[in-house]
């Protein structure tokens, strides 16, 4: 049972989890036994409806037939060989294929470790240091991105965490997102090796660019000759098949990616300039190498998610899902709220009227949120249990599985108004 299992993490795990986010479900998460489709079955045999979906990869919906056969198959040929395989370069081309700004992509192991990556290659290219965020962005855990961060960084109260020289911290500076103006004087007073940034900001709820922010982004890298990444770990084939960058017609320089690209396998990656990418070892003298980059276990995931999403089917599904859910909670509710939305990804925020940057999601009431989830949860639905994380939903959220969620909402609201 998950109070048992639970109470023997805590022994053996800090704080009982191997990622922070998983222990904010109160009031003590539960252990999962399966998934299939649109559902998690837990160790207590109960079933119900995810809209957490890994964080953001299951974009098909758990253990998908499809990505599952291509597993077993290539589990029967074996998992690693420390040489090159087929499955990479197939893989590799289907995304180039479809990424705007791509010419040549590196795998490594999770979105973490491609945005490090990303700012070693920008370093190297321009010969320059500083690095420009954006507060309420997250990046991953690594030392020199983890300033005013997002997810589990800010629903734990530590965007900042303790433990990164304050030399590294010298090193980036911080914007608010949606502040062009910031970034131009910024980089126009000195010089950048990169600007990164989360096109459409997942790791804050759901916040959607300014109609001018990324096109004024591209226009002031470009003038001052500051590699501009996007990081579409998130929005990368969830957005569509070409992105954030598909969707609102801006082309950084590279993009890290992740997620999805491994159909829920552990994955991460870096696309862009061929004149940039060229610079990583063996070509180049920017170091990167791992004993399970281009892991074939992600390969044939990723391919076979991919594949699927190409038939357009799943996209269909998954974004009648949202509006479908977005229109019940506007219909449903009372309190002041916004919701933000695009595609398959949405965050509800309550006590605010409009949230275009991470100090409005900060001022939202988190307290009515963590009612809204635990109430939901009571009803066999589970949405992420930080507000500062997106609702996601699948190929796998069809009309019964919404029909059953609208009215888990709609209990939810009178409970918690």
């Amino acid at each position: 049972m998950s109070s048992e299992l639970w109470r023997k993490a805590q022994g053996i795990f800090p704080g009982g989890v191997n990622s922070p986010v998983r222990a904010a479900v109160k009031p003590f998460p539960f252990y999962v036994k399966r998934g299939k489709g649109a559902y998690l079955y837990t160790e207590e045999g109960n079933r119900v409806i995810d809209y957490v979906l890994g964080y953001g990869p299951l974009i098909l919906g758990h253990s998908p037939e499809g990505v599952r056969e291509r597993i077993i198959e290539q589990i029967q040929r074996g998992w690693l060989f420390g040489t090159p395989t087929r499955v990479e370069v197939e893989l590799a081309r289907k995304i180039l294929s479809h990424v705007p700004s791509g010419q040549m992509i590196r795998f490594v192991n999770s979105g973490t470790e491609a945005t490090m990556l990303s700012l070693r290659l920008a370093r190297g290219f321009t010969k320059r240091d500083k690095v420009l965020k954006f507060d309420g962005n997250y990046h991953g855990a690594h030392d020199y991105l983890l300033f005013d961060a997002g997810s589990a960084a800010s629903e734990f109260g530590i965007p900042n965490s303790e433990g990164i020289p304050s030399v590294v911290r010298s090193t980036v500076e911080v914007c608010e997102y949606n502040d062009v103006q910031c970034v131009e004087k910024k980089l126009k007073t000195e010089q950048f090796a990169a600007t990164i940034v989360e096109p459409v900001m997942g790791n804050m709820g759901v916040i959607l660019p300014n109609r001018d922010f990324l096109t004024g982004l591209r226009e002031v890298c470009e003038e001052t000759g500051t590699v501009l990444i996007f990081d579409e770990v998130i929005t990368g084939f969830r957005l569509g098949l070409s992105g954030a960058q598909g969707v609102f017609k801006v082309l950084p320089d590279l993009t890290v990616l992740g997620k999805i690209i491994g159909g829920g396998m552990p994955i991460g990656g870096l696309t862009g300039k061929r004149e940039i990418m060229e610079l990583l070892t063996p070509a180049g003298k920017v170091f990167n190498a791992g004993t399970f980059n281009a892991h074939p276990l992600s390969m044939v995931a990723g391919l076979a998610t991919i594949e699927e999403l190409e038939r357009g089917r799943a996209y269909e599904t998954a974004e009648r899902a949202i509006r479908t859910i977005v229109q019940e909670i506007e219909d449903s509710i009372k309190l002041q709220h916004t919701v933000n939305y695009i595609s398959s990804m949405m965050q509800v925020f309550f006590g605010v009227r409009e949230v275009r940057r991470a100090s409005d999601a900060r001022a939202s009431n988190k307290g009515i949120y963590s009612r809204f989830h635990e109430s939901l949860l009571k009803r066999g639905v589970f949405i992420p249990p930080s507000q500062f994380e997106t609702i996601f939903t699948s190929a796998s959220h069809d009309e019964t599985v919404v029909e059953s969620t609208l009215e888990a909402i709609k209990g939810a609201l009178r409970e918690i108004q």
